[in-house]
């Protein structure tokens, strides 16, 4: 960690700052949960159940969807050496261990062990201390395990459809758990509550948290068993980890042969150009450019797991926003319609400009190339646009009329068109600003969720950033449509949002263009990873 911090300021900003926030929510939430020590004990119960299931299922999931996972100490570093993978595998996950994630977590869970020695004394608070340290060695390897698993089924051709849609299917059903617990919360009772928690706790994402409960109870044979689960589900992850990481992590990524592709004309990046877009692209940089942003997006491993999750999310926000707030006695073009499907369609396009926030580190050294043949600043961000544009914006487009034709509300149809394209537009300028002023380097790893300390809190505050941005920038549009969005002034929406977003556009790639122009090679420094 220390060397990789060597002339990478940005790098160590972001590990600051990640650890002083981290440390400000994980003492916040240390303290609420030791509050809670002083609840009636079937209170306490549920909560520390309900908050050890989630902070465990969150950190399975989060890795594969959002973040990624400290590859500071990279496997292929010991391919050469004479270690067994029983090794390997635990000195990783020690080195799991040394990092903000891991601290912060452990800083928060505190709050449990304190909880229990208020109600219950020193001895179960021992044994809620030796819960969390299991529940979080669970967390940890499972999400080591499910990252290396899901970057080898990334890594294989015949296989990343599959995967595609598992993620995609991680990713949209996070957003209904969360309304349905809300649900559940507020219409459902103590007792309906306890049940779940009951169950949670015989399983290894709660079986941590209820140990305290139950040696305060005298019942020593449940913590056996529970301690049991725990102990087993480790030796299944950590089996399934060691099989999973060697190829995953070590092993060189298997090569394709492409059969029976046709030449077309303008050779190379004609073929890469899907058929319906080359009468609308101009041979050149950008066209090259286009041609390899569009397979790239569908075939590099580092980027497939974010434009899935992207696409995913741009398809249920909108559906889900419009659902939940909408009223069965207001009409189309009421206020509260119109605001609700209005902010669903704005954060919908917002999440096509995170995905650009950081395009050069894709490339790493690779960028060099573009300095080498002089390609203008403007025409590579516009044309990296452009191509995540042409993967991205049709999906959203289709979820945008089946909202309207399922909820009933065609009349919305250019008001949530518009609110897109403004929104998009905004989004991708923010990106493309932020993409030259702030790059870092992606860690030189197989694994496609892999990350750099540091790099994680970095990634999170860029796509904050982009994504207030994107909402101040097309505010004018997304404020003056809801406001009067009903006919007969609602389809001037439509070519309003286009002419916005695109002058945004424009506007924003010409001005970080001519930033990039000038700081190119303080960007390729940036995003060229560093042993």
């Amino acid at each position: 960690m220390s060397n990789g911090f060597r002339g990478q300021a940005l790098r160590t900003v972001g590990f600051v700052l990640g650890l002083v926030l981290g440390a400000c929510v994980a003492i916040t939430a240390g303290i609420a949960l030791a509050l809670t020590g002083t609840v009636p004990v079937q209170t306490g119960f549920l909560v520390a159940v309900l908050t050890g299931s989630a902070l465990t299922l969150g950190w399975a999931l989060a890795p594969v969807l959002f973040f990624g996972i400290d590859e500071t100490l990279d496997p292929a570093r010991f391919a050469l050496l004479p270690l067994s993978r029983g090794v390997l595998t635990r000195g990783m996950l020690a080195s799991a261990f040394i990092g903000v994630p891991a601290v912060c977590a452990l800083l928060a869970s505190l709050g449990l062990v304190a909880a229990a020695g208020l109600r219950f004394g020193a001895g179960p608070a021992l044994v809620a201390l030796l819960g969390i340290g299991v529940s979080l060695t669970v967390a940890v390897l499972a999400s080591r395990a499910i990252t290396s698993a899901f970057a080898r089924l990334l890594r294989s051709r015949r296989t990343r459809d599959l995967a595609a849609v598992v993620i995609a299917l991680l990713a949209s059903s996070l957003t209904p758990l969360q309304w349905a617990i809300t649900a559940a919360a507020r219409h459902g009772s103590v007792g309906q509550a306890l049940g779940v928690a009951q169950v949670a706790a015989w399983t290894p994402l709660g079986a941590g948290a209820a140990l305290p409960y139950d040696a305060a109870a005298g019942r020593w044979d449940l913590v056996a068993l529970r301690l049991g689960l725990l102990l087993g589900t480790i030796a299944l992850l950590a089996w399934w980890w060691s099989r999973t990481s060697e190829s995953a992590m070590l092993a060189a990524g298997s090569g394709s042969v492409v059969r029976g592709a046709r030449t077309v004309g303008g050779g190379a990046v004609g073929t890469l150009i899907p058929g319906w877009l080359r009468p609308f692209v101009r041979p050149g940089p950008g066209a090259a450019i286009v041609a390899r942003e569009l397979r790239f997006w569908w075939r590099d491993g580092r980027r497939r797991p974010a434009l899935v999750s992207i696409i995913a999310a741009s398809a249920i926000l909108p559906i889900m926003l419009s659902v939940t707030t909408a009223s069965p006695l207001a009409d189309a073009s009421s206020r509260a319609t119109l605001a609700g499907f209005g902010l669903a369609v704005c954060m919908s396009g917002m999440l096509t400009g995170i995905l650009l926030c950081n395009q050069f580190g894709f490339d790493g050294s690779a960028f060099a190339a573009h300095l080498l043949s002089r390609v203008p600043g403007a025409t590579d961000l516009r044309a990296r646009a452009a191509a995540i544009c042409v993967i991205v914006v049709p999906v959203q487009v289709l979820v945008v009329v089946a909202v309207c034709v399922v909820t009933g509300t065609l009349a919305n149809l250019p008001l949530g068109l518009g609110v897109l394209a403004s929104t998009v537009g905004t989004g991708l300028a923010a990106a493309a600003m932020l993409s030259v002023l702030a790059p870092y380097a992606l860690p030189r790893n197989d694994n496609p969720f892999a990350a750099n300390t540091g790099t994680g809190s970095v990634k999170g505050l860029l796509s904050l950033v982009a994504l207030v941005a994107g909402l101040v920038l097309s505010a004018p549009v997304t404020v003056t449509a809801i406001r009067y969005g009903a006919a007969p002034w609602g389809a001037l929406a439509l070519p309003a949002g286009l002419a916005y977003g695109y002058a945004a556009l424009r506007v924003g790639t010409t001005i970080a263009g001519e930033l990039l122009d000038r700081r190119s090679p303080e960007v390729l420094t940036a995003v060229t990873p560093t042993r």
